[in-house]
């Protein structure tokens, strides 16, 4: 329920996020499913999206609640640029791991942060659109979900088929990104 933690009043923010839920069940298997992946973290861009209060280091209080630190600031311009670098970067490293370029994947399923960030980030790879996946006008940012909930949505559309290769590509507030590449 990330919609909770923005302040309706912030056109830059409360316009792209919603709320959702996602779960991936992962079972044994003979076979092995996840060929490569790349993660990392910049924490010196924490400035760019953060919740000044609620947690450990400003906890809730009368003042914290009053002045209204419990609701995420962005700076959009700072997230759309790294957001795109970071994604683009993270899914390249692991296309490269796996000795793959961007035609040996069926598919992309970025995080759903905005449709501006996907559709750039489409294009820094040069994927078509048949490869990248978008749910993003249905929910909004549904932050950690949106993955979850996207790959659901593909799977059941029929969109991803058995033997198919699928590449995830998530990045996050601190800054955090991610990718990782599945064999369907």
């Amino acid at each position: 329920t990330r919609s909770r933690c923005v302040n309706p009043e912030d056109r830059d923010l409360s316009v792209l996020m919603g709320d959702g839920a996602g779960a991936v069940v992962l079972t044994p298997s003979s076979r092995s499913w996840l060929r490569h992946w790349d993660t990392g973290c910049d924490g010196s861009k924490v400035e760019s999206l953060k919740i000044t209060a609620g947690g450990s280091r400003l906890p809730t209080s009368t003042d914290t609640v009053r002045d209204n630190l419990h609701f995420a600031k962005i700076k959009g311009n700072e997230i759309y640029l790294n957001a795109v670098r970071f994604t683009v970067g993270s899914v390249r490293r692991t296309l490269d791991s796996a000795g793959l370029d961007v035609d040996g994947i069926d598919h992309l399923l970025p995080h759903q942060a905005n449709i501006r960030i996907s559709k750039y980030v489409q294009e820094k790879l040069a994927l078509r659109d048949d490869q990248v996946y978008n749910n993003i006008q249905r929910y909004g940012n549904t932050t950690a979900a949106s993955i979850p909930i996207a790959l659901y949505e593909a799977y059941e559309e029929g969109k991803i088929k058995e033997g198919d290769l699928v590449c995830f590509g998530a990045f996050g507030s601190g800054y955090t990104w991610a990718s990782a590449l599945m064999r369907w």
